[in-house]
Formats: C-alpha cells, sequence, structure tokens
C-alpha cells in the first residue's frame, strides 16, 4: 500500500504540474513577480520613513534635554554666585542626570542613522533592480509575444494548428469525396458505353447504336430527296403514269391469287 500511494502521488504531481505548465502564461508571471518586488520596495521606502521618523524624535528629545541641561547650568552658576551653594549644587546634579540621558539618546540617535542609511542603500538598490527588472520583463514579454505570434502564423501556414488543421481536414474529406464521385461516374459511363450495364431511361446509347441510326436517317433522307426529284421531273403526266402502272399491278396480282371457292360439305 505504501508504494502504491508514493506511485499515485507521483503520478498526481505530475498531472498537476503539467496542467499548471500549460496554464501559465510567462508574461503574467513576469508582472505577478514584478507587482511582489514593488510591493517590497514599498515595505523598505515605509522602514526607511519609519527609521528616519524615530531619528527625527530622538532629535528633538536631545534638543529638548540639551536646552534644559543649559538652563541648569545657568541656574547653578546665579545660585552659586548668590551664595547658594546647596541650590547650585542641586542644579548640577539634576544637569548630570540630563547629559545621561543625552548620551543614552545619543547613542540611540547613532543606531537609528545607521539603520537608516543601511536601509536607504538597500531602497535606492532594490529600486536599480525594480527598474532593471521591468526593463527586462517588458522585453522578455515583447520577445515572447512575437515568438508566439511567429509561431502561430507557422502553425497556420503549415496547417498543424488546431484551427486551420480542422480546416484542412474539411478540404480534404471534400476533395476525396469529389474524387471518388468522379471515378464513380466515369466507371459508371464506361459500363453503360460497354453495354455491360442497361440505361432504364432509354436516353443512353453506346457507339455502335449511335452509328447505326446516324446511317439510318441519312438513308431515310437520301430517299425521299430521290423520290421529290423524280416528281419534279416527271410532272403530271408521270403523275399519270404512275397511277396507271398501279392500278395495271394491282389487276394482275388479281389474276395470280387462284378462282377457287370454299365449298361446304353437306352431312
Amino acid at each position: 500500500m505504501s508504494g502504491v500511494m508514493k506511485r499515485m502521488g507521483m503520478i498526481f504531481r505530475a498531472k498537476a504540474n503539467k496542467a499548471l505548465d500549460r496554464a501559465e502564461d510567462p508574461r503574467e508571471t513576469l508582472d505577478y513577480s514584478y507587482q511582489k518586488q514593488l510591493e517590497l520596495l514599498q515595505k523598505v521606502r515605509r522602514g526607511v520613513a519609519d527609521v528616519a521618523t524615530s531619528r527625527k524624535r530622538l532629535e528633538l528629545q536631545l534638543a529638548q534635554l540639551n536646552k534644559q541641561s543649559s538652563t541648569l547650568e545657568d541656574q547653578g552658576r546665579k545660585a552659586l554666585a548668590l551664595g547658594r551653594e546647596d541650590l547650585a549644587r542641586e542644579a548640577l546634579s539634576r544637569r548630570a542626570a540630563l547629559q545621561q540621558q543625552v548620551t543614552d539618546l545619543e547613542t540611540q540617535h547613532a543606531t537609528l542613522q545607521g539603520e537608516e542609511e543601511k536601509l536607504t542603500l538597500a531602497a535606492q538598490r532594490l529600486q536599480a533592480k525594480v527598474d532593471a527588472f521591468r526593463t527586462k520583463k517588458e522585453t522578455i514579454k515583447a520577445t515572447y509575444t512575437a515568438a508566439q505570434a511567429q509561431t502561430r502564423i507557422g502553425e497556420a501556414f503549415s496547417g498543424i494548428s488546431e484551427e486551420m488543421g480542422d480546416v484542412g481536414m474539411a478540404i480534404q474529406r471534400a476533395e476525396d469525396k469529389t474524387a471518388q464521385l468522379q471515378a464513380r461516374a466515369g466507371a459508371i459511363d464506361e459500363l453503360l458505353a460497354s453495354g455491360a450495364l442497361d440505361d432504364q431511361s432509354g436516353m443512353h446509347k453506346d457507339d455502335i447504336q449511335a452509328e447505326l441510326d446516324r446511317l439510318s436517317g441519312g438513308t431515310d433522307v437520301e430517299l425521299e430527296l430521290q423520290r421529290m426529284k423524280q416528281e419534279l421531273a416527271g410532272g403530271p403526266a408521270a403523275d399519270q403514269q404512275a397511277i396507271e402502272g398501279g392500278t395495271s399491278q394491282s389487276q394482275q396480282q388479281d389474276r395470280q391469287q387462284p378462282q377457287d371457292t370454299p365449298r361446304f360439305d353437306k352431312q
């Protein structure tokens, strides 16, 4: 079961990877990466602004403490001038406490100033990288788009694309059916001409029958033409002679016929 589950997991990951690879558009991936870099650059810039704000706040606190320290020093000097050594001592004690705070704030200020410089330098470097990536991204996208268009044009010309493949198959089927119908029509004509098949409509004639019909028609025309020539050459006398000749021939045929009469036997 362990081996089967591992194999199923491998097959599932392979199928998922193939599906993701098919659905992935490099241009969208580059745009997403550029967007994430811009977000990172924005965070770095906000960090620089926050550090600068903290540094500025420390500077204000330092200025205030230094002002208080100067005020205490003046007060202590005046108290000492008036013979109030105790007040002068108290003023100097407070000034010493302020000086400790100033020292701590100056240390924090130096640290923040260093962090600000680092973040500023990092932001500048990241900005340069983002700008370079944007230029490269647009170049890659343009190259990919051009290559994709060139590939589609090549597939269309070669007929291997899905759209043009369907059109090519339809054209091929139409050509095959046309060639098949032409071959069938030619074969039927040859069979009808050879007499292997009968034309049920009676309209199709083979070559021999057509030649015989042509000769027969030509003979009828020649005979009719000869008769008309004879009629025109003989005139009315020829017509009368032809009628008398026809009558004599009819009488001779009547004489040649037997004169036997049928007999009816009486029973």
